[in-house]
């Protein structure tokens, strides 16, 4: 069979990488790929957001399946385009991905099946919003409604940083229409971690637990990004709260969307706060994470395009996917000044001395090939994700490979996994 991958990052090659062990896949192609995916599939210059051209590229090309990587595109509805044209896709639809292109939505959503989540309330007029954050008590939680590449949402301590992320979401616009409504959220304290689940708008199968680590600097400092590492497995993720994900949060999602005429499909990713023991939604996503798909996927030991074909047409409770029983960590290197102002076109060194590893594998995020060398093309570059028999084994053997690789001014996290220790 003939794949499509859509996007262009990390969680794409993870993906790709993944694909094509499966012995159905004759051919990959990927739109638009990066530098490091171009090894493992045919890349397209055809961008993630152009859902027409891409619909065209798969009539063309009699693609089998397409595999959706980021959410802008099933927020701009392409799989109910590829459906239309009688193209097998993987991924919500229009409609279910609000869970992600509309915080409001979501929250609402949650609210009318009780799903745990923070008090909320929502605005469209800044001065209001002001008034608001006036009469609450801080720290509160200010995010865009829309999407945001994963940097729409600021934490504010005081009434000063209140006004600033109001300022800077409504009315500088810096997250675009994304911030043309917000969400002024209470702030959960505890600890974050991701669940992610296969659904075939009925079943739905729970992957391993994984952790983000979404501010740039160690010790959860700076700005969000959109992930700098993950791990997996989560030991905040305990049976006992796992038990209380799916039967408070996974569960009534789904029989929720179900209900109400938007089955969903594909990837459901939950962003939980954990705390003492308790789990509540921060927010869900509607696809892989990236970083969370490298560390997840490396664990995958089944077919992923079975998992698929029964989320798109079948019964995903009929299989069990096999993971294996290794930890893995992903670390990411990005480029110098990310997530914000960055340069271009540094020449990466090292990769070559990876390459036949068994235990580590190196997934591209923003690279290009430019005939001679892999250079840097984006804010997050490299997801460097290494196994082990435990989670500090596999710490010792990620760090250790990124330890060979070097461009200018790359900067990374020295602490993923590090909260997995003490537990």
């Amino acid at each position: 069979m003939k794949v499509l991958v859509v996007g262009s990052g990390g969680r794409e090659h993870a993906l790709v990488w993944k694909i094509s062990q499966s012995k159905k896949v004759e051919k990959i192609f990927c739109a638009p790929g990066n530098g490091g995916i171009a090894k493992e599939a045919e890349c397209i210059n055809i961008s993630a957001e152009s859902v027409d051209e891409l619909v065209e590229f798969s009539k063309n090309e009699k693609i089998d399946l397409v595999v959706v990587g980021p959410e802008l595109p099933l927020s701009l509805g392409i799989v109910d385009k590829m459906k239309a044209e009688g193209i097998k896709v993987f991924g919500p639809s229009q409609k279910a991905a609000r869970l992600e292109s509309s915080k409001l939505f979501s929250k609402e959503f949650m609210k009318r099946h009780n799903i745990p989540t923070a008090k909320f309330e929502s605005f469209d007029d800044p001065s209001e919003a002001r008034k608001y954050v006036h009469s609450i008590s801080l720290p509160c939680v200010i995010k865009a409604d829309g999407l945001a590449a994963g940097k729409g949402v600021l934490i504010c301590n005081n009434k000063k940083e209140a006004e600033e992320a109001i300022e800077k979401t409504m009315e500088k616009k810096e997250f675009g229409e994304a911030g043309r409504k917000i969400l002024i959220e209470e702030f959960l304290e505890g600890e974050e971690a991701s669940f992610l689940i296969f659904s075939d708008g009925k079943n739905f199968l729970a992957m391993p637990s994984s952790q983000d680590h979404k501010r740039v600097f160690d010790n959860d400092q700076g700005l969000n990004t959109g992930g700098m590492g993950a791990y997996s497995p989560a030991p905040i993720v305990t049976d006992d709260v796992k038990k209380l994900i799916i039967d408070n949060i996974i569960e009534p999602t789904i029989s929720g969307m179900s209900s109400e005429g938007t089955p969903y499909k594909g990837i459901l990713y939950a962003g939980l706060m954990i705390k003492n023991g308790k789990p509540f939604v921060l927010e869900f996503n509607v696809r892989f994470g990236d970083p969370e798909a490298q560390p997840i996927l490396m664990r995958l030991d089944s077919d992923i395009i079975d998992i698929f074909n029964e989320c798109i047409e079948g019964d995903v409770s009929k299989i069990t996917p096999k993971w294996n029983s290794n930890a893995a960590v992903c670390v990411v290197l990005a480029s110098g000044g990310y997530p914000q102002s960055y340069e271009k076109g540094k020449i990466i060194t090292g990769l070559e001395k990876l390459e036949n590893r068994k235990d580590v594998k190196v997934f591209h995020a923003g690279t290009k090939y430019d005939g001679k060398n892999y250079v840097t093309s984006g804010g997050r570059v490299l997801g460097v994700t290494a196994l082990g028999n435990s989670i500090p084994e596999a710490i010792d053997n990620a760090y250790s490979a990124v330890s060979l690789i070097s461009f200018e001014k790359m900067h990374f996290r020295k602490d993923i996994g590090k909260k997995a220790l003490s537990k």
